[in-house]
């Protein structure tokens, strides 16, 4: 894909032209199109903004993307917002959302949505904050709530501290987490034990003067690729493979060099869902296995 100057791929979907996308926002609204809408193009292609196809407000900005075929029953949203508040709706209370979008979760002001995942109410929650902590409970610990609902405590936040992401036990062996001078190191998922909602969570990152913050988290695997970016629009792409696998209470080495000079940090990082090495008869398996799943 090209792509503008300071702009990078967040996130790759498996989709077909009839399932529908729901986009999130950091101001809790909820946009849906049908992938059909949206238009195709080459595989070099720079591809629409985004503008052009949901009427978003000038400060919204998407945080999360979802495909649903359908709007089945046992299905839920599970969410995320930056000050550790979680909510879990059925899926269906989703399933009419209008052109201007629709409240998906009321925020309390200063709060923000910064993660959706789709769920069976079966899985792990794992929420990890920019001072380093971590924690990890169950999804059952969270009731289903209305759509309007404002949600419960998922975590229990130090003084300054906010959530800069949510990752479900089933999407990886390791946690990948990073921090804003270019540092960062992987964790197998096992070294956290669940606990109840709402608790402060165990350290998972040792922040130093020469770490920075944790700016971002991803449940990866081995064979899995990354993506990082600066603040000076620097990207690098690196395997999985080659980052270290260390304890939780530890701050890992080296990923990406950070100028010595200025305010330059890590912005964001983002999962590269399957590797180049894999053929496009391997994705066209893989996107059919899903589409498979889910009928």
């Amino acid at each position: 894909m090209q792509t503008l100057a300071e702009d990078y791929i967040e996130d790759l979907l498996m989709t077909s032209t009839h399932h529908y996308l729901m986009f999130f926002t950091n101001k809790g609204k909820v946009y849906r199109l049908k992938a059909y809408e949206i238009p195709e193009a080459g595989r070099t292609a720079r591809g629409m903004a985004i503008i052009n196809l949901l009427q978003l407000l000038p400060d919204e900005k998407i945080t999360a993307v979802i495909p649903i075929r359908e709007y089945k029953e046992g299905r839920y949203l599970f969410m995320a917002t930056k000050n550790g508040i979680v909510k879990k709706t059925p899926i269906s209370e989703y399933a009419n959302v209008r052109k201007t979008g629709l409240a998906a979760i009321s925020l309390r002001d200063g709060d923000e949505l910064i993660e959706v995942k789709f769920t069976n109410n079966k899985k792990d929650i794992l929420l990890v904050t920019r001072y380093g902590q971590c924690i990890r409970f169950r999804e059952t610990d969270v009731r289903s709530t209305g759509r309007v609902s404002m949600g419960v405590i998922g975590m229990n936040l130090s003084p300054g501290d906010e959530v800069v992401g949510m990752q479900l036990d089933s999407q990886g062996e390791y946690l990948l987490i990073v921090s804003e001078n270019g540092m960062g190191k992987m964790t197998a998922v096992s070294e956290f034990s669940p606990q109840g909602r709402g608790g402060k969570g165990v350290k998972c990152y040792k922040i130093m003067e020469k770490t920075g913050n944790v700016v971002g988290v991803k449940a990866v695997n081995k064979e899995n690729e990354i993506m990082m970016i600066s603040t000076e629009g620097i990207i690098i792409q690196m395997p999985c493979e080659e980052i270290s696998i260390q304890g939780r209470v530890t701050s890992g080495v080296k990923l990406m060099n950070i100028g010595s000079e200025g305010d330059s940090r890590v912005a964001s990082i983002a999962k590269v869902r399957d590797s180049e090495k894999k053929t496009e008869e391997d994705t066209l398996k893989t996107l059919e296995d899903e589409l498979k799943k889910e009928e």
